[in-house]
C-alpha cells in the first residue's frame, strides 16, 4: 500500500483532524500495541524463536508434493497396464486418447489434476497391452524393459544429484534439435510400415546397417534412450528450479505429468530396443 494511503503514515500534526474512520483505526493501532507491551519477554522470545512457514504451508511447490503426484500418476500406470495387459485389444483406444491428452496436458498454460491422471491411465493401457503383445512373444521383455527403465531412472537421478549432468541452455538447445529430427524419423518410419514400404515388423529400423548384421533398430534404440535419459536431466532441472523460485504447489502436477511422460517415452523405447535384439537372434 501507498504511504498515503495509510493513516499510519499521515503527518502528526493532522492526526487530531483526521476522520472519525482514521481516529477509529489509530485507537485500534494503539490498542495492539497495548496488548503487545503485556507480553512477557520470555513469551516474546518464544514467538520470535517459532519457526517461519515452510513451502507447503504457504501453498508453494515442493520435492515432497512433486514426488507424491508422480507417485500418483505413475501408480495410475500401473493399474491401467495391468487392465491392457489382460485385454490387449485396448492398447489402441489407450493409445490414441493417450495422444490426446498428452497434447492436451502439453499446451495447457495451468495444469488440470483430472486430465494428467486421465492421461496416465490410458496410457497405461497402451503400454499394458503393447507389453502383453510382445511379453507373448519375447517371454521375460517386459520385465527387461521395466528393470532397464528404474536403472536408467536411477543413474541419471544420481548423475543429477551429485552435479555431475545439468541442463545448459546450449545442452537443451542440442538436446531440442535432436529430438525434433528423431520425432521427423519415427513419423516417416510410421507412415513406411503403414503403406507397407517396408517389410519388417518394426520398419526401417528393424532393417540390418548394409554389410553388417545390425539392425539400423540398435543404433536409434541407443540414440533415443539417450534422448530420453537427457528428457530426465531436464525435468529434474525444471522441478529444482520451480521449487528455488516459490512456483505455487498446482505446478506440482506439472512436473508429475512430465515425468511420467518422459518414464513412458523411456519405457517404450527399451522395450522396442529390446524386441528387435531378440528379434535379431
Amino acid at each position: 500500500m501507498a504511504l498515503g494511503g495509510n493513516p499510519v503514515f499521515a503527518n502528526n500534526k493532522n492526526f487530531k483532524d483526521a476522520p472519525a474512520g482514521q481516529r477509529g483505526y489509530m485507537n485500534a493501532g494503539a490498542d495492539t500495541m497495548a496488548a503487545q507491551s503485556q507480553f512477557s519477554a520470555q513469551q516474546l522470545q518464544d514467538l520470535y524463536n517459532k519457526p517461519s512457514a515452510n513451502a507447503s504451508q504457504t501453498g508453494r511447490m515442493t520435492y515432497d508434493d512433486v514426488i507424491m503426484k508422480t507417485v500418483a500418476t505413475l501408480g495410475l500406470v500401473l493399474v491401467g497396464a495391468a487392465v491392457g495387459w489382460m485385454f490387449p485389444a485396448l492398447m489402441w483406444p489407450g493409445m490414441i486418447v493417450g495422444l490426446v491428452l498428452g497434447l492436451v496436458n502439453s499446451f495447457k498454460k495451468e495444469p488440470s489434476k483430472a486430465l494428467i491422471l486421465a492421461y496416465a491411465g490410458f496410457e497405461g493401457l497402451f503400454l499394458g497391452g503393447l507389453s502383453g503383445v510382445l511379453d507373448s512373444i519375447y517371454p521375460g521383455i517386459a520385465i527387461q524393459a521395466l528393470l532397464g527403465t528404474l536403472s536408467v531412472f536411477l543413474v541419471t537421478l544420481v548423475l543429477f544429484r551429485n552435479a555431475k549432468v545439468r541442463a545448459t541452455p546450449k545442452m537443451t538447445r542440442f538436446f531440442m534439435i535432436a529430438l525434433g529430427g528423431y520425432a521427423l524419423f519415427s513419423l516417416i518410419n510410421f507412415f513406411l510400415m503403414i503403406f507397407n514400404v517396408t517389410t519388417t515388423p518394426w520398419g526401417v529400423n528393424g532393417m540390418d546397417i548394409p554389410g553388417t548384421n545390425i539392425p539400423f533398430g540398435v543404433v536409434i534404440g541407443l540414440f533415443a534412450i539417450g534422448l530420453a535419459a537427457f528428457s530426465l536431466i531436464v525435468d529434474f532441472t525444471s522441478i529444482e528450479q520451480g521449487v528455488q523460485r516459490g512456483l505455487p504447489a498446482k505446478y506440482s502436477w506439472t512436473a508429475a505429468f512430465g515425468l511420467t511422460v518422459t518414464l513412458v517415452w523411456l519405457y517404450v523405447e527399451i522395450l522396442r530396443l529390446l524386441a528387435i535384439l531378440r528379434g535379431n537372434d
